[in-house]
């Protein structure tokens, strides 16, 4: 891995090789979060926009120079990224908009953008020899890493807070994995999967403790730019630089979604392959918001406090999020905000994105777009900017949510009658 030039503590600045270290700085325990730092003119080398408008291979693995594996590594054969990039013009006109799109993450092979960090963590997981791989989730990493290890064969134990919905409990198990139900929090869950991880010697997906996971989700920045070079570019030629858009709209929970988005959006500016940095807007839900109101309070990652989560949105549940310091620097230092939206509003989102451009996103999913419609409201966005909805997981994760958020059916007698007399109410 010549392209990787250290492991940075983003608390003291401690600098490390990459084989010096496994997760975290060892001078601040558990919460010695470092980021992956890269050799950008060697990568510069190597791939180019140039290059990738003449690639073939659809997945992540296209930007494998800019991602933190070894050449040889062998790579899972499930097919993931490349999800589509929707013109949302319906959407757009709804709000007094010009220009939105959705990236539809619900596409993946697990059906969230937590894919794409699985991804890493198989190949890393294997390059160090790992026999079993476990992770915390509320659902969407452990479905993730379920199947992504299943492709491979690869022994995976999954802990889950108990109040997780049954679809997402039900992927774990078809998928193979050792379920382990946690009578507690998310949080408390996250504590158990470390602790077992230590005791046990099973390499640690956890975001916000493993840097890995951040370089797997950054590429959905590399995607949501290039793709929408191809739409607004008027000729065919292969373009030298990325067109980024202004902003774009995340749901956080953990916090690792939208660092990664960032980390991905610093990569293209430090290669120069985008001339301006988006403006990142988190959003939150209200009965989860220790990022919106740590930023509000202008206060550090490290003074934030734990707070009792609940929302609908099991997703972006977490009393403390484990990658603080990430979330809140991709707000402030693009120049972003926060928003925090209600459950009401989250459900109200689902049917209105479905509706609006035909993508069906569970609750966390929808928050994104939920984030859009308060930004709009707080005059927080200009009318002819380029704005990105991010998608993160698909509605059916969350059927009972779904169903709250939508009326009932038409119920008949079996003739056509009938049929017209319900149509006609």
């Amino acid at each position: 891995m010549d392209h990787v030039k250290h492991l940075k503590c983003l608390i003291c600045g401690a600098e490390y090789g990459p084989d010096e270290i496994e997760y975290v700085c060892p001078k601040h325990g558990d919460d010695g979060i470092v980021d992956v730092r890269y050799d950008y003119e060697l990568i510069g080398r190597r791939i180019s926009p140039t290059t990738l408008a003449e690639d073939r291979n659809y997945t992540i693995w296209r930007y494998r120079p800019l991602l933190p594996i070894r050449p040889d590594s062998p790579v899972p054969p499930l097919t993931v990224g490349w999800t589509p990039l929707y013109r949302a013009d319906r959407l757009a006109a709804s709000l007094g908009l010009k220009h939105v799109w959705v990236k539809d993450e619900g596409r993946q092979p697990s059906a969230s953008l937590k894919d794409r960090a699985s991804s890493i963590a198989v190949v890393k997981a294997r390059e160090w020899g790992a026999e079993v791989i476990t992770t915390s989730s509320t659902g969407n990493a452990g479905a993730a890493l379920s199947a992504l290890c299943a492709s491979v064969g690869q022994k995976n134990v999954i802990f889950v807070p108990e109040s997780a919905p049954p679809a997402k409990i039900a992927q774990l198990l078809v998928y193979g994995s050792t379920v382990i139900l946690v009578r507690g929090t998310y949080d408390d869950a996250f504590a158990l999967c470390a602790q077992a991880a230590k005791e046990f010697g099973w390499f640690n997906r956890n975001t916000g403790y493993n840097p890995y996971m951040s370089e797997g989700k950054k590429t959905v920045s590399y995607e949501i730019c290039e793709q929408l070079t191809a739409q607004v570019e008027a000729h065919g030629r292969a373009p030298l630089h990325w067109h980024a858009p202004d902003r774009i709209f995340v749901s956080v929970g953990d916090g690792c979604i939208i660092g990664g988005v960032h980390k991905g959006l610093k990569d293209l500016l430090a290669l120069g392959w985008i001339e301006k940095m988006p403006k990142i807007m988190g959003v939150q839900a209200a009965g989860s918001a220790a990022l919106y109101d740590a930023w509000r309070a202008g206060i550090s990652a490290l003074e934030m406090k734990p707070i009792a989560a609940h929302t609908i949105a099991d997703s972006i549940s977490a009393g403390l999020p484990a990658d603080r310091i990430k979330a809140l620097a991709a707000v402030r230092e693009t120049g972003g905000a926060y928003v925090k939206v209600t459950d009401e509003e989250i459900l109200a989102a689902i049917p209105a994105l479905a509706r609006g451009c035909g993508v069906f996103a569970e609750p966390a999913g929808a928050a994104a777009y939920a984030g859009l419609v308060k930004a709009v409201e707080q005059g927080l966005v200009h009318p002819d900017e380029r704005i990105v909805v991010l998608a993160t997981g698909n509605g059916l994760k969350d059927i009972a949510s779904a169903r709250k958020s939508v009326g009932e059916p038409l119920v008949v007698e079996k003739d056509l009658a009938a049929v017209k007399q319900a149509l006609a109410k």
